[in-house]
């Protein structure tokens, strides 16, 4: 309740249940990552039967799958301008009919240099949705639910992944490698009428825009009185403003930023290095060309199981040591990979194991963003190291196409990406060591201190 005795909008949303409209905006704005991640992993799934069908030699995907994640770095990042400019729902819009179209021109691509573009198109669209499905989720979510919903839509990127190997292990064999890229455009258009109907613009940006008329409509409809949605008094600083990135270097925050950064770059690129390669690596070791593609599938749901395990332990553990111990397990799982050979029941095992120990620490290593940096920089903090996380995920990807135009095996490969799975387990030590304390202890966490102080 504001100071005026009006009610304020972020009470009205705190207070009370999930009404219909929130519940339905949440579920579409999931069912968007879900498509997102299907969209993003399939040309890992294609480029086997791609490789052989035109001829090329898989190590030259590896530019392919880096051209694909850079353009998803480059949609994360002009989307939240545009979205800052024209709205969070026309903009989410926008970037869902681009992966769309663009999924569903893949199989006209009659060479390498057209497949690489159409791919960077494609990740313009599926970087720039992420931003906007998660901020609409978690903007409609009460408070008390916001960090669960966030986590729930993002882990509609997995789950999509997971619906994409499944299916594409059943559709390339019997229908060619044209078909996955069909439906995977067809599934994000199909999604577009149901946003530009159900799912209404972010009601804070309506709030920085000053829009009380499309805020009370909106209020009413999530069940306030007509009568109170009219009164309601809208904040002219509903958001912060954005600290500098120099902000992330000082009093005393350098080595929390430096290590949480590297972390991030250190285990998307351990990610994209194992995810994008696994379906090439087991066919050409002589694994069925179905069950190759259910490894990643495998490593995706073990990511997701791990990455519940990792949170319920977290509560009673320090959260850096859970992440880290997981991570030093996931390099042996990634090893394990590797020495998969040419048989698809090891193979799903190792992968689903990997995935628990190593995808799983993943998932979680985010959250110690969120845990580090007070209100006022953590939207900067958590920008910044998501930026360099993703400049490792392009380089993985290559790393691997490299090794394997090298003539270097399987499991020489996954024995690189375990050894990166034992560096991200000592980066996220020393943050729990050195940067991470207990929330009583405020003098050695500047940003827990500032916000204790606030």
């Amino acid at each position: 309740m504001s100071a005026a005795g009006r009610p304020d909008l972020e009470s009205i949303i705190n207070r009370g249940g999930t009404s219909r409209l929130q519940t339905l905006i949440i579920a579409i704005c999931t069912a968007v990552m879900i498509v997102d991640g299907f969209d993003t992993q399939l040309i890992s799934f294609a480029a086997p039967a791609i490789a052989a069908s035109w001829q090329v030699p898989p190590a030259s995907f590896g530019f392919v799958f880096a051209i694909g994640l850079f353009g998803g770095l480059i949609g994360a990042i002009t989307s939240g301008v545009i979205a800052d400019r024209i709205g969070r729902k026309p903009t989410l819009l926008i970037t869902v009919l681009l992966f769309g179209l663009a999924s569903l021109a893949t199989p006209l691509a009659g060479s390498m240099a057209t497949l690489g573009f159409i791919r960077f198109i494609t990740g313009l669209g599926v970087g720039g949705a992420l931003p906007g499905a998660i901020a609409i989720a978690a903007e409609y979510a009460p408070k008390r639910a916001r960090a669960t919903v966030a986590a729930i839509t993002f882990c509609g990127i997995p789950l999509g992944s997971v619906i994409g190997s499944v299916l594409s292990s059943q559709l390339i064999p019997a229908y060619g490698w044209q078909s996955v890229f069909i439906v995977g455009g067809l599934l994000p258009l199909l999604l577009v009428p149901l946003v530009v109907v159900c799912v209404p613009e972010s009601i804070r940006f309506l709030a920085l825009r000053q829009d009380r008329e499309a805020i009370t409509k909106l209020l009413t409809r999530m069940g306030v009185a007509e009568e109170e949605a009219a009164r309601v008094e809208i904040s002219s600083d509903a958001e912060p403003p954005r600290a500098p990135v120099r902000s992330l270097f000082t009093e005393g925050r350098a080595l929390g930023t430096t290590l949480l950064s590297l972390a991030l770059f250190l285990t998307l690129l351990m990610a994209f290095l194992i995810v994008n390669w696994i379906p090439t690596l087991a066919t050409q070791s002589g694994i069925g060309t179905s069950a190759a593609i259910l490894g990643v599938a495998a490593l995706n749901i073990g990511g997701i199981v791990g990455a519940l395990v990792i949170s319920r332990i977290s509560l009673r553990r320090p959260q850096g040591m859970v992440i880290s111990l997981f991570y030093a397990l996931g390099a042996v799982g990634i090893a394990a990979v590797g020495q998969a050979g040419s048989s698809g029941t090891w193979l799903l095992v190792s992968a689903f194991l990997a995935g628990f120990f190593a995808i799983g620490a993943q998932m979680c290593t985010v959250s110690l963003l969120a845990i580090y940096y007070d209100t006022r920089l953590r939207a900067t903090g958590v920008g910044w190291a998501m930026g360099c996380g993703r400049i490792g995920g392009i380089i993985g990807p290559v790393i691997g196409g490299s090794l394997l135009a090298a003539s270097i095996g399987m499991g020489a490969i996954f024995a690189v990406a375990g050894l990166v799975c034992v560096a991200c387990a000592v980066t996220v030590f020393a943050i729990g060591r050195f940067v991470l304390r207990t929330a009583s202890d405020d003098t050695a966490r500047p940003g827990l201190a500032a916000e204790s102080a606030a």
